[in-house]
């Protein structure tokens, strides 16, 4: 009896595997998933018990400690050690201590950079000091960037020596506000203006206390990140301790190795580049091929002469990257892994082709969400990977959501409704103690909008990602569209209300209404506007132009612009959006006048001519 039950409990061991394969046969590949993540967490759970708390800088002074000799950064032909990152982020950090006496633990500094060493070595100087760091886009000017400075409360800027015209048209009102100005460059000349390089020569490259951040603790911001949104301007997105850890950890859960090589070439003031890039590398240990911004003609070229394994990328590079003239040696590479989001299934699978076998770990997050979503499979087109371990963690569902009310679908008790698997839904999650949501500094209005009550229960809280998700009956996560009034163009976010606001300030418009609209074989929306035009004017083509080229990054000018007698409205006056972006840029479909941003000629009529060779992909936008 006791050998048939043996035999019994074995033969069912023996079939389990079996079973749970036909069952999902994702099985292994989601417990082994598990396992990471479990890893990681346990990791995060013994930062957090550490006192004084073990922070990212901490964590790269332990790897100087470890390899102070490795490579740490490669740049435009220099490289930096581990080690040498340490003294110069030292100088950095002593130079602005003797500079700036109040500047102690707690204090915001905005830092306003693209991508070099400067950038890093303040950042990190920061960090040493126990300092929050406000990270500006180098590409905002005027109107965005004091609001970007202002909205968190910083009272000093570090800035890059190419940008000091961009601080100059800003300066009196900073002077105005008390803030004091720090310049990358040996000698300034400017009122208001402080030089810094030269005091950093001057400074001591001696390790700093530990003590300076002691009062430090995961819930600390570490962080401003911006994004944009419905109220036109961007906000400020708080990033704690807690939140820089998890989004570090994305290259740990890839599969990044220590003996990797990454290069990046996003923005450091993004979180992708920053978070997952710049942090995820020191979390790891590894190499930066850091460079000023992408260049599709030089990429594989950068990844061959520096030996590079890893890269970064969002949907648009792939494109760029497969648009590209072909080559004979384009598998000629040591690229292994590539990690990033907003990759479309056709350019995912072209890339994949082309290039050769490499992984590529797609993922879904916001800098602001409270969840995340990995596709550790590979699926092509696939945002994520729902697990058990997974749902145990968040608490998520996908509600139906009427686009025209701009709101989710709720039934007669008042509450969202579930849609069923396969089916789009708006992405919302619980807010709770392992889900928090920190909101935007200094904008409670903006944090509240994004909070969702009463979704399943009375008294619930969720967070209203703005993001039509789809998951399939095998788990898999598939982006669909974003909602609201923000779309994605070359990578960045460009807020409609903003865009509207600027072209309102022109003589003739009357009305404005931004939106984004799909244009065949580019990821994203490129911008368009649809303006009524004041009575008796007619539309100045060059000056609108000449106006948004002042005032706005090239990838938020709107590249259409459609003229209108009326503007349509929802019951509550909010401009109706769905059908203009469905409707598009076609002459050949629309009988209202349209006209097309070329880069030299300003805004001239839209032509049949002009779309087919948009739509044909012979003109390139």
């Amino acid at each position: 009896m006791i050998t048939f039950l043996l035999c019994a409990v074995f033969t069912l061991l023996a079939i389990l595997p079996l079973v749970l394969y036909a069952r999902n046969r994702y099985f292994i590949d989601d417990l082994r998933q598990a396992f990471t993540m479990l890893r990681i967490g346990k990791r995060l759970v013994s930062y957090k018990k550490q006192k004084p708390l073990y922070t990212i800088v901490d964590r790269f002074l332990d790897k100087v400690t470890e390899h102070p000799h490795k490579t740490f950064i490669v740049f435009e032909g220099s490289r930096f050690t581990y080690s040498q990152a340490d003294k110069e982020s030292n100088r950095v950090a002593r130079a602005l201590q003797a500079a700036h006496g109040g500047l102690e633990e707690g204090a915001t500094v905005a830092l306003f950079f693209g991508n070099e060493p400067d950038f890093v070595w303040t950042w990190l100087a920061l960090l040493k000091l126990g300092c929050t760091v406000s990270l500006l886009n180098s590409n905002i000017r005027t109107k965005s960037l004091l609001h970007c400075f202002s909205c968190c409360a910083a009272k000093v800027l570090v800035a890059a020596a190419d940008l000091r015209a961009a601080i100059e048209e800003v300066l009196p009102t900073l002077q105005e506000q008390g803030v004091r100005v720090f310049l990358f460059s040996e000698d300034c000349g400017v009122k208001g203006i402080e030089s810094l390089s030269d005091k950093i020569q001057q400074a001591s490259d001696q390790p700093l206390s530990p003590q300076l951040r002691s009062n430090i603790n995961m819930k600390s911001p570490a962080l401003y990140i911006y994004t944009s949104g419905t109220t036109g301007l961007p906000k400020a997105a708080t990033i704690n301790h807690e939140r820089l850890w998890q989004s570090s950890f994305m290259h740990a859960i890839s599969g990044v190795r220590s003996d990797d090589i990454i290069y990046l070439y996003l923005p450091l003031y993004h979180s992708s580049g920053m978070l997952m890039g710049l942090c995820g590398a020191i979390n790891e240990g590894i190499t930066i091929i850091l460079r000023r911004k992408f260049s599709a003609s030089n990429y594989w070229n950068d990844c061959r002469k520096h030996n590079v394994t890893v890269i970064q990328y969002i949907g648009e590079i792939m494109r760029y990257l497969c648009n590209s003239p072909q080559r004979d040696n384009d598998r000629d590479h040591k690229v292994r892994l590539a990690i990033g989001n907003g990759v479309r299934a056709d350019t995912w699978a072209e890339f994949l082709h082309r290039f050769g076998d490499i992984k590529i770990c797609e993922c879904y997050g916001a800098t602001e969400g409270n969840i995340g979503f990995v596709n550790y499979i590979g699926k092509i087109g696939a945002v994520g990977k729902e697990n058990f371990l997974h749902k145990m963690t968040f608490s998520y569902a996908l509600v139906m959501y009427d686009t025209e009310k701009e709101e989710p679908v709720r039934d007669s008790r008042g509450f969202c409704i579930k849609v069923p698997s396969g089916e789009t839904g708006l992405l919302v999650v619980k807010i709770g103690e392992r889900t928090p949501f920190t909101g935007y500094a200094k904008n409670k209005q903006q944090t509240e909008k994004k909070k969702l009550r009463d979704v399943f229960v009375k008294g619930d809280l969720y967070f209203n990602s703005g993001d039509l998700l789809r998951i399939d009956n095998e788990g898999f996560v598939f982006f669909q569209d974003r909602i609201g009034d923000t779309f994605r163009w070359k990578g960045e976010n460009v807020a409609t209300t903003e865009v509207a606001d600027l072209l309102l300030m022109m003589d003739c418009i009357e009305e404005a209404n931004v939106y984004g609209v799909k244009v065949p074989g580019h990821e994203g929306r490129i911008g368009m506007a649809s303006v009524m035009l004041k009575e008796n004017m007619d539309f100045d083509g060059k000056a609108i132009h000449q106006h948004v080229k002042d005032y706005l990054p090239s990838y938020a000018r709107p590249r259409f612009i459609r003229i209108q007698h009326d503007l349509e409205v929802t019951g509550t006056f909010k401009q109706k959006k769905v059908k203009l972006t469905e409707e598009g840029f076609n002459p050949g479909a629309i009988k209202d006048p349209l006209f097309f941003l070329e880069d030299k000629e300003g805004y001239v009529p839209m032509t049949q001519e002009l779309y087919n060779a948009i739509a044909d992909g012979i003109l390139r936008l």
